[in-house]
């Protein structure tokens, strides 16, 4: 037993990694392959069976998984971020839910034929949409800024007042008498939203108290934060049941925004056991649908799903931003994405198991309905938001740009190279002069240190994928390629020494270790001083483009001993940076920038990129 136990368990973690590889592969929402691997291992193969595996434990398990992953959602919700549309996010998680409710209880009782009671208890469990679908969707979305941080607030927001909502219906169907009902949830409502609100704020503001005074040592913060949440979750839950929710939202707002209070490192870590938990969720409660009750709700599912689609989530955000500034063109986009995620399929599930032990016949109808309109508006989501973006002229460029740290003359080369071939280029520097040149040649800068508080708030990175530690400030470069190696990813932050042989500060025990550092730039012989002293010596930086007559061996053997491969890019506009652990080759088609003291032709076409010498590698 204990051997079959293991192997579920195993295999659950298996179907996790290959669900998110895939999903990062193929530029999808996890949730679609999560779900695919908890209907395989449950009802197509019977591996899988959730309530014997964990038995009593299951639900309270989902609960605290759903607790920590709404309260890691709720650590990025910054106040600045959402300046000037406060007003669109606060309709949307308040007058918003109602008029969904009011429109999927409608929808699905006309559709399925569902009763009433289900029909409203379905339409409370629908106001959701939540960070575990909405995250990844900005994601392969990439919209205006603004309109991610609009649908982030919203889906973080709504999950607690959507679970809040849903336990209203639920009490409200088993009253006894209406006017006993109304009066039972007028008073719920009190009681659920000041036992939420006060001990959410309560724990936020105790705790960052601790954090923000060093009370709990740096090791500690992590962990120690995900327990005091669970108790404030736990607390508030034996306060008012089903206040859990709205209490670690709060809670996680309030540290986000409590001044001098630094939760990057706590986020890190919330994020990574995310994954885990939602993953682990998703496939847990697909596995426990089963294939009589799909079929037994049938197409009107569908219709559910398309009324969803065009009816209900437009009219909701048309008329939760009456008044406001967004266009016509940010009201389709907004009104397009909505999909509905984690959330809507815990609670379906919780109540289906109450309102079933309750004798209510067409309870069955929750679970298999809620599973279908996840699938289908990420599925349709996922598959034309990003066009629909593009169309609009609302969608953000492929993250292939570069941010150059210093704006040194090589810094500044590269740039106006890449930006010749309608590569998003970008200049940080706190040296004002520095920055004159580049200004001048239309390069877009940032006058300031890109750790400030300030460039938290105003540094766009839209359209940025890597970046450049090339100040020559080596200790400095250190630091950004340490705090951007997070959210860029390591394989995409590069530095490169400031002189050959490297200083005691770049090398040996005063140098950062490459974990932090990020990926070293071009060859192992090179350094920026003598790139940019190659620069002034007339070098330039000249494109070529590779073809089935001239390929990457040929363009190699007319190379000259201290030219140097800097970048490559595809026809399609994805970006190579040769660094010295670089494993790709170049393919016909393709087009290189190269360093070269070839300057038999005009620097007109051949602007573009400044390589490393020897066999590069890619990125």
């Amino acid at each position: 037993m204990d051997d079959q136990v293991m192997t579920v368990l195993v295999l659950i973690g298996a179907v996790t990694l290959a669900s998110q590889w895939l999903a990062w592969r193929l530029q999808l929402p996890a949730i679609l392959f999560l779900l695919g691997g908890g209907v395989l291992l449950g009802p197509t193969t019977g591996i899988l069976s959730p309530d014997e595996l964990l038995g009593d434990i299951l639900f309270p398990f989902v609960s605290l998984a759903v607790a920590t992953i709404l309260f890691e959602g709720s650590l990025t919700l910054r106040r600045a971020e959402i300046a000037g549309h406060g007003a669109v996010v606060r309709n949307l998680v308040t007058v918003g839910p109602l008029i969904t409710w009011a429109l999927v209880a409608a929808l699905t009782h006309f559709a399925t034929g569902a009763s009433w009671s289900i029909a409203i208890l379905f339409g409370a469990i629908m106001t959701v949409t939540g960070p575990t679908v909405i995250s990844p969707m900005i994601k392969a979305v990439r919209p205006a800024r603004n309109i991610a941080n609009i649908l982030r607030w919203e889906g973080i927001l709504i999950d607690p007042v959507g679970a809040i909502l849903a336990v209203l219906a639920y009490n409200v169907i088993i009253a006894q008498q209406a006017s006993e009902a109304f009066d039972t949830a007028g008073i719920l409502l009190l009681k659920l939203l000041l036992a939420g609100a006060v001990l959410g704020a309560a724990g936020g503001y105790l705790w960052g108290t601790a954090l923000r005074r060093y009370w709990i040592p740096q090791y500690l913060q992590s962990i120690s934060t995900l327990l005091v949440m669970l108790i404030v979750f736990l607390a508030a839950e034996r306060v008012e049941h089903e206040s859990g929710l709205l209490a670690v939202t709060v809670m996680g707002i309030w540290l986000a925004n409590m001044p001098d209070v630094h939760v990057e490192e706590i986020l890190d870590f919330k994020e990574r056991l995310s994954i885990l938990l939602i993953s682990a969720l998703f496939i847990l409660l697909a596995a426990r649908l089963e294939f009589s009750q799909l079929v037994t709700v049938g197409w009107p599912a569908l219709l559910v799903v398309l009324g969803l689609q065009f009816v209900v989530r437009p009219a909701k955000v048309l008329l939760c931003s009456i008044g406001s500034k967004l266009s016509l063109k940010e009201r389709l986009l907004l009104s397009w994405i909505g999909p509905r995620g984690i959330i809507a399929a815990a609670i379906s599930a919780l109540f289906a198991l109450r309102l079933e032990s309750r004798g209510f016949e067409d309870a069955d109808l929750l679970v298999p309905l809620a599973f279908i309109v996840i699938a289908g508006t990420v599925l349709l989501q996922s598959a034309t938001a990003r066009p629909l973006a593009l169309l609009l002229k609302l969608g953000s460029p492929a993250p292939e740009g570069i941010l150059f740290i210093g704006g040194n003359p090589f810094s500044l080369a590269l740039a106006e190279a890449l930006q010749k071939h309608d590569f998003r280029v970008m200049i940080a520097s706190s040296n004002w002069n520095s920055l004159r040149k580049a200004r001048m040649a239309g390069i877009e800068t940032y006058y300031g240190n890109p750790l400030s508080g300030h460039a938290e708030q105003h540094l766009d990175l839209t359209g940025i994928g890597k970046l450049f530690g090339t100040s020559m400030n080596a200790a400095f470069n250190d630091l950004v390629c340490s705090h951007f190696s997070s959210s860029l990813g390591r394989k995409n932050v590069f530095w490169m020494p400031i002189s050959m042989p490297e200083s005691d500060a770049e090398s040996g025990k005063h140098a950062m270790t490459e974990e932090w550092r990020g990926r070293r730039l071009f060859a192992s012989d090179q350094a920026l001083t003598g790139l940019i002293r190659r620069l002034s010596e007339g070098a330039v930086i000249r494109t070529t483009k590779l073809s089935d007559d001239f390929d990457y061996d040929a363009f190699r053997d007319q190379l000259d001993p201290g030219d140097v491969p800097l970048a490559a890019w595809t026809p399609g506009g994805t970006l190579k940076i040769y660094a010295t652990d670089s494993v790709w080759t170049p393919q016909p088609g393709w087009t290189l920038a190269t360093l070269t003291t070839d300057d038999t032709q005009p620097d007109a076409d051949a602007s573009d990129l400044q390589p490393p010498p020897s066999d590069p590698g890619a990125v």
